[in-house]
């Protein structure tokens, strides 16, 4: 037994060294370059590749094989991504979302390219680097990461790349050369990419989509140690190589036992899981979503048409030919599911081959059980969506790349656990429905599925849910301020996505007449984000075109063409727009969108109608030039105290002792009390770093007090979300403009009006466009490209339509010129005027000055004096 224990420890540590190689590389990559690096198992398969062609192919000395290969070829693989892939999208600022995308774009174009070079068969013949001992290869480790840490902590390189970390830009002004810094993280992460494959490919199946995904799987260990600790990486590692060992050593009984030893042999798949689950996020919330489509517009008919006919056309095909084109249309419904999850909603979702696998396993299991074909693949779309219900709802909260972990995992989960073991699949046939088992008429019935779920996709889009879904893609943080039930929404696309995927599954396994874990692998379900993001996320017709282009390309003989093709424009996503976006749109360019040209523009805001509380339209005061108050700070006229004896103004919204500290030590707010009443324009002023975004952001429920209380008209609401608050009758904008730049200025304005405060009164929607000017022809316009005083005057519109009784302007006059500044303090004035309570944290003294009824000064996290 202590003999087997040995032996077992050894084995473990073999693989955890291996692991820990890999956590090294990516700690590093992502410290050096803020990329997550999910190509680091394709680099890693490549280098074994190339030390098996050099040593075994071609004969070459061992030594010498492996000098090219760890010293010249890996390094160079990660020169040529910095240069090629990332520096570009670094210097562009590009989010860590499309980063993670150019790394998916490799990793699909380097499995590809293995696929094309060495064939998609498994090699056993791999060479062995550093013998059978264990402790060289725990030696190996043990030096690197010493050697990394010594560099790190004693070095003027350590010095340079720590502070690249903490602020590049401000590295790159102080005289750091930073893409040397990136360069040499690169060069690093790829040396121990190829360290660890060729170390793992003696030990593993050498082919192009396992090792890949065997290394993506111990991205577990980095992201134990949140991407910056060596030391926790190596440790993590080789814990969990030794205990996925000794747990082999296990032989429970009973109907669990299968899948116990499927978790014992998956270890590092249970902890990528449960450390994407658990633990602090890599990335943040509202900057991470996959970005809006560039041009939005809508696809002209004609291509619609020439679609649908090419779509008809294997009706008249026959044999194989035929037989090829039934996986398009089941096909196109998996990908559709992305269109909705990533493409419209902006998630990082890499898990849908799972989904479609489920979809494909449940229709089989129901058929085995004596359901007819059609009912059993109804049955199994609802399961599938459950599932996809008890797998979103934890993953939901997370954001950007650590959303991506959590969906890859659970992608990878089930293929390991459900769709590739045999207590689950074993003896599983799946058929065709009754009447269908023609070629010809199953491609039919796909074709009629197919336009049934784009119908029901497009209706989506257009709808109230599709304006939310496109809001929280485009700017989480102020979606969720206009009254978008973010989780929620977040959850309703995981289902709906998973739903879709399960359908789409169903249909492919039936078109196969198998069912075939291959065709669910986790891999290719890489290999469908990245086609979706290459073609066009947002459009639904890349489903079509990305479905009929991998299969045509895969049919031919040469296999891994299209994820080549594929991954190369997922690569080069920086640089490459979206296919479709190249097509002609029909979208109606806007006449004079932002000057005083415009019908209701600026000048217009002079006079209009209130968008606030109370019944129906009421005038608003016109005013041809903000007040100033006199030099002894008398009130102007329409400010003028109430008559002597009338009671002082009930607060609607009250903060008592708010106090709040962030991570760190930082205390933002200490005892912080402040009234807002209706029909007064309350200011905070103060110097940067005083605490007044954080007691806005308080107030408007973004973030929550450690202590104190809020209360609106009596009621405590510290602990609402912001989309509740909205709901209640706050509405706020921001500082860094909050507008939906997929999304017209007329639908910007709508979603304020659905999910405010009036629960979707339509007439809300033209009394904001009118008050603001924007009931021209700037209606019409998307949000992308417009002047920054037409996207205040958007946003601002966007809160009144919901007709909110409380409105919270976070510095609305920053990027406004004389003339809309002016403009903006009539339209306030005006609402106060109105019966709106009024919060401004701003800058400008002249505008606090003209409007403010009260001004409280903040200092230090505290509120150090008011005044009139």
């Amino acid at each position: 037994m202590a003999s087997l224990t040995y032996e077992l420890t050894l084995a473990g540590l073999a693989v955890g060294s291996a692991a820990a190689l890999t956590g090294i590389g990516l700690v590093v990559t992502y410290r050096a370059t803020g990329v997550l690096n999910l190509a680091h198992g394709a680099v890693a398969m490549i280098c074994a590749y190339v030390l098996r062609q050099l040593a075994v192919g071609w004969s070459w000395p061992l030594p010498a094989a492996a000098l090219v290969t760890l010293l010249v070829v890996a390094p160079g693989f990660g020169l040529v991504l910095d240069l090629a892939v990332f520096r570009p999208l670094a210097r562009r600022e590009a989010n860590p979302a499309r980063s993670l995308v150019a790394s998916i774009g490799v990793f699909v174009l380097l499995v590809g390219a293995a696929v094309l070079l060495w064939g998609p068969g498994a090699r056993d013949d791999a060479p062995v680097l550093l013998g059978d001992d264990p402790w060289a290869q725990l030696g190996v480790v043990v030096a690197l990461a010493c050697l990394v840490g010594a560099v790190t902590r004693w070095t003027r390189f350590g010095r340079e790349l720590r502070a690249v970390v903490d602020n590049r830009p401000l590295a790159a002004l102080s005289g750091i050369d930073a893409d040397r810094v990136a360069a040499a993280g690169w060069a690093f992460g790829s040396f121990t990419a190829g360290l660890t494959g060729v170390l793992l490919a003696p030990y593993v199946r050498l082919d192009p989509y396992g090792l890949p995904l065997l290394v993506v799987e111990v991205i577990a260990v980095a992201v134990i140690a949140r991407m910056r600790s060596l030391p926790v990486a190596v440790a993590a590692a080789l814990a969990l190589g030794v205990a996925q060992a000794q747990l082999t050593r296990l032989h429970p009984e009973g109907w669990a036992g299968p899948l116990l030893q499927a978790v014992g042999a998956n270890l590092f798949v249970v902890a990528l899981l449960v450390a994407a689950l658990v633990l602090p996020g890599v990335g943040g919330k509202g900057r991470d979503a996959l970005p809006p489509p560039a041009r939005p517009g809508r696809v002209p008919g004609a291509v619609w048409l020439v679609t649908g006919v090419l779509f008809l056309l294997p009706l008249g095909f026959a044999g194989t030919d035929l037989h090829t084109a039934v996986q398009v249309p089941a096909l196109a419904v998996i990908l559709l599911s992305l269109v909705v999850v990533a493409g419209r909603g902006g998630q990082i979702a890499l898990g849908q081959a799972a989904y479609a696998g489920l979809g494909a396993l449940f229709t089989a299991l129901l058929m085995a059980g004596g359901v007819p074909g059609l009912p059993a693949l109804g049955l199994a779309v609802p399961l599938a969506g459950a599932v996809g219900l008890l797998t979103g709802w934890p993953a939901i909260r997370r954001h950007g790349l650590a959303l991506a972990l959590v969906t890859l995992a659970t992608g990878v989960a089930v293929s390991r656990f459900v769709l590739t073991q045999p207590y689950a699949t074993a003896g599983l046939s799946l058929g065709r429905p009754a009447g269908f088992s023609d070629d010809r008429a199953f491609y039919a019935l796909e074709l009629l599925v197919l336009a049934g779920c784009l119908a029901l996709v497009a209706a989506l889009r257009r709808g109230r849910t599709g304006r939310a879904l496109a809001a929280l893609r485009d700017h989480e943080p102020g979606a969720e301020t206009a009254g978008v039930p973010v989780p929620r929404l977040k959850l309703l696309a995981f289902v709906l996505g998973a739903a879709l995927a399960a359908l789409g599954g169903g249909l492919l396994g039936m078109g196969l007449r198998a069912f075939d874990p291959e065709a669910y692998d986790p891999v290719r379900g890489l290999l469908w984000f990245a086609a979706v993001l290459v073609l066009g996320a947002d459009s639904l017709l890349t489903p079509l075109a990305a479905a009929a282009l991998l299969t045509t390309l895969d049919a031919g003989g040469y296999a891994g063409t299209a994820a080549l093709l594929l991954g190369l424009l997922a690569a080069l996503t920086g640089r490459v727009p979206p296919l479709t976006s190249l097509l002609p749109s029909r979208t109606r360019p806007p006449a004079a969108v932002g000057g005083e040209t415009a019908p209701g523009g600026p000048a217009a805001l002079s006079t209009g109608v209130t968008a606030g509380a109370g019944d129906g339209p009421r005038p608003a005061v016109g005013r041809t030039r903000p007040h100033r108050p006199a030099p002894d700070r008398a009130p102007p006229p329409d400010r003028a105290p109430p008559p002597d004896g009338a009671p002082p103004p009930v607060p609607r919204l009250h903060a008592r002792d708010l106090s709040l500290t962030y991570p760190g030590g930082v205390t933002a707010l200490t005892g912080v009390t402040l009234d807002l009443a209706p029909s007064r324009v309350t200011a905070l002023v103060g110097p940067n770093g005083a605490g007044k975004s954080t007691l806005f952001d308080c107030l408007a429920g973004t973030l929550h007090p450690h202590e104190g209380r809020i209360t609106l008209d009596g009621a405590d609401i510290t602990h609402r979300s912001a989309h509740a608050r909205t709901r209640l009758g706050i509405a706020r904008t921001f500082q860094r403009l909050a507008v939906f730049p997929s999304l017209t200025v007329e639908e910007n304005v709508r979603l304020g009006a659905e999910r405010g405060h009036s629960g979707g009164d339509p007439a809300a929607v033209e009394r904001s466009l009118r008050l603001l000017g924007l009931a021209g022809p700037v209606r019409h316009a998307t949000a992308t490209d417009l002047p920054t005083g037409t996207l205040r005057r958007v946003e601002l519109a966007r809160a009144l339509a919901g007709q909110p009784h409380t409105l919270l302007l976070d510095e609305p006059a920053a990027g406004l010129d004389a003339a809309e500044t002016a403009a903006l303090a009539r339209v306030l004035a005006a609402l106060a005027a109105d019966g709106l309570t009024v919060l401004v944290v701003e800058h400008d003294p002249d505008l606090v000055a003209g409007i403010a009824h009260t001004v409280h000064t903040m200092e230090g996290g505290r509120i150090v004096g008011a005044g009139p």
